[in-house]
This record gives C-alpha cells, structure tokens and sequence, in this order.
C-alpha cells in the first residue's frame, strides 16, 4: 500500500511541475515590455540661453503584443543633481533645426511620435530631437539623459545614457 501510495504522489507531483513549466512558459510573451538604448547623443547650442539633443535609439518588444507610443519625455540630469524637462521638436521642425543647426549632423532614422507602432519580436531604431532651456555648456557637462516612452496601456520604459 505504502509503495502505490508513493507512486501516486510522485506521479501527481511530476504532474503539477509540468503544469506549473507549461503555464509559465506559454505566458512568457503575454507581458508588454520594451528594451532598448540610446545609441548615440549629438549635442548642440542653440544660442545662450538653449541648446539641442538629439538621440538615436533603438527599440525592441521582445512580447507578444503590439507597443503604441502614448508618451515620449526626455529630461536631463544636470551635475548638481537637478533635473530639466526636455521640449520635444515636432516632427515637421526637425528638419529646418537640422538644416540651420549643421554642426548637429543629419537625420538617419524617421522620428519617434505618438502613435508609433514598435510590432512584437521586432526591432526599430528612430531618433528623438529635444531642446533644452540650458547653455550648451551645462548641457555637455551634464551627468545623464534621461528617455521615458510610454505605452497606450500604461506600460513604461525608462533607459538613462551619458551625454558624453
């Protein structure tokens, strides 16, 4: 009896971890998150009182379901420990600041906006163009860019680079 016994919660135990390997690994990609980096930031004074990033980024959803930017914020940590809140340029005024501004280089990527779509298992690089209410110097000298994009459903992905 002992034996059949043994048998029977061996066999329920292997059944049960089975289960337990089945449900997680079927829900892996049910969870909407998105990975990526700043590739690269380019620097630039505006005039005195203003300067202008832009950072080349890619970005991957690894899950299952569709990304669709709701939010794109861009912040700057400055030395001090104080943060600055970056204004984003539009899409249809990039391409005059990169036309007046040389020394910022050229456009390579389209540009990250609202409504943009990043489809699942899939990779896209794109650029994001802000501006900031610092001299350039406190822009090149500052400790880290901050990059926030936001999910329609509320999904958040953070990523941090060094300005230089």
């Amino acid at each position: 009896m002992n034996k059949r016994l043994a048998i029977g919660v061996g066999a329920g135990l292997v059944f049960i971890a089975v289960s337990i390997f089945l449900v997680f690994s079927t829900t892996k990609g049910a969870h909407l998150e998105l990975k990526g980096s700043i590739l690269k930031v380019r620097t630039g004074e505006l005039d005195e009182n203003s300067s202008a990033a832009l950072l080349d980024v890619r970005l991957e959803n690894p899950s299952n379901i569709l990304f669709v930017v709701r939010e794109v914020t861009v912040n700057l940590e400055k030395n001090d420990g104080s943060v600055v809140d970056g204004i984003m340029v539009p899409r249809m005024n990039v391409k005059n600041m990169l036309l007046y501004n040389k020394f910022l280089g050229a456009q390579y990527n389209d540009i990250l906006t609202i409504k943009d779509k990043v489809p699942a298992h899939q990779t896209i690089d794109r650029m994001i163009a802000v501006t900031f209410p610092v001299p350039g110097k406190d822009l090149d000298s500052a400790k880290a860019i901050h990059l926030n994009i936001e999910d329609l459903d509320g999904a958040m992905f953070s990523v941090a680079h060094p300005v230089r």
